[in-house]
């Protein structure tokens, strides 16, 4: 096995790094009279699965995470290198979970000999639960009320200046969004998440990010300088599949060519959002942080960004292109054309993230060094290393 180690003299800085829940995560700090609306585990024809709004969910097949499948293990087909017939066999044989990917300390002795110096923390179930829980406004706000006290108590936002959790944020209620902020940020939070797409009023009904209701909580941001980071997972898009004759639910690694080959994107409607409605412009302290959401959508959007800006310059502060490229950081995947979006977004706002351990990442997150042939060393190390970390100290 290569040593990746070797190609670079620094520790890097790793921008998508996943732990697995303990199975109490949405549980340990949720009143339990709130269970049943929120979340449960069940033992069901000999399984343990995951009740949410007391049905069984299905976003990640495993939800306990024990036994686990490899880190990397998909790596050569999300390159299109191997094609699978049956995504549970191309899992292989799964594996016991490790320490380290649900113990804060465990994980940094495993970074250590990783070569990352740290690296931002995001939910592996906890991303596929909002959507799960838009009907009932109550249970979501309580559901990730509880989740991020359990974060604080199991990972922390800032663990010895290394492991830097996502605090998990919806703006579905405002003025909630403001509160749990300032309580994470008094809790040393230097990352928030926040699913990238339209969010539900409770009134059946939904809001864009840039909705002047959120005005309050994007000035708040702007004045903490915490980063936004907009990770991939549900983002209740699914019904462009239902349009197609598809189902609606969301289920991990489960394949359908047409649905993958639909040309809707949550993560471009997201920054569309909050360039289109004036968010990022009035707000320039604010970073956007697109995680594990690949770079092939920030092409059409530059385009349709142009042509619009040329047609209708007067709804626009700015250039919009020229907002994107100053506040927007891009984590493409490994098998991306980083050099396009380098000359798009410049390498000072591309993120190397290696969504370890999860089986489509890399099983070696510095492998992804051996992508950026062509940059040279300035540039590598800003993208492996200076461009993250940066992201860790508030703005401002």
């Amino acid at each position: 096995m290569v040593d990746h180690r070797t190609a670079i003299d620094f520790e890097a800085f790793d921008a998508d790094n996943h732990y697995y829940e303990a199975e109490d995560a949405f549980i340990r700090h949720v009143d339990p009279e709130m269970h049943k609306r929120c979340m449960q585990w069940a033992d069901i024809g000999g399984r343990r699965r995951l009740l949410v709004a007391g049905r069984v969910n299905r976003f990640i097949p495993n939800p306990t995470f024990d036994p686990v499948a490899r880190p990397g293990v998909l790596d050569q087909y999300f390159r299109a290198k191997t094609a699978v017939s049956d995504m549970r066999q191309a899992f292989g044989e799964l594996e016991p979970i490790s320490p380290a990917y649900r113990d804060r300390d465990a994980r940094i002795a495993l970074m250590d000999n990783q070569g990352l110096a740290s690296a931002f923390l995001f939910p592996t179930l906890g991303v596929g639960m909002e959507a799960a829980l838009e009907h009932d406004l109550e249970a979501m706000l309580a559901a990730f009320r509880g989740f991020n006290r359990w974060l604080v108590d199991d990972w922390g936002f800032a663990h010895r200046g290394r492991l830097f959790a996502s605090a998990y944020l919806t703006l579905a209620d405002p003025d909630w969004a403001i509160d749990e902020l300032d309580w994470a940020l008094a809790n040393d939070v230097r990352v928030v998440n926040i699913r990238p797409t339209s969010v539900v009023d409770g009134a059946s009904g939904r809001r864009s990010l840039g909705h002047p209701l959120h005005e309050p909580f994007w000035r708040r941001v702007n004045d903490s300088g915490v980063t936004v980071a907009m990770h991939s997972g549900d983002s209740g898009y699914g019904f462009m599949k239902t349009h197609w004759g598809r189902g609606a639910e969301f289920e991990s690694f489960r394949y359908d060519p047409l649905a993958a080959l639909l040309t809707f994107s949550p993560i471009s409607d997201a920054i569309a959002s909050l360039l289109a409605e004036g968010v990022l412009v009035a707000n320039p302290h604010i970073r956007v942080a697109t995680i594990e959401t690949g770079s092939s959508w920030v092409r059409p959007l530059f385009e349709k960004l142009s042509k619009t800006y040329g047609q209708h310059r007067s709804a626009f502060a700015e250039d919009p292109c020229e907002t994107f490229a100053r506040q927007v950081f891009v984590s493409p995947y490994y098998e991306d054309d980083i050099g396009g979006l380098a000359g798009m977004v410049g390498t000072d706002h591309i993120l190397f993230g290696s969504d370890y351990p999860h089986a489509e990442g890399l099983a070696d997150p510095l492998s992804f060094v051996a992508d950026l042939d062509g940059f040279d060393d300035a540039a590598v190390r800003a993208i492996m290393r200076d461009n993250g970390l940066a992201l860790t100290t508030r703005a401002g």
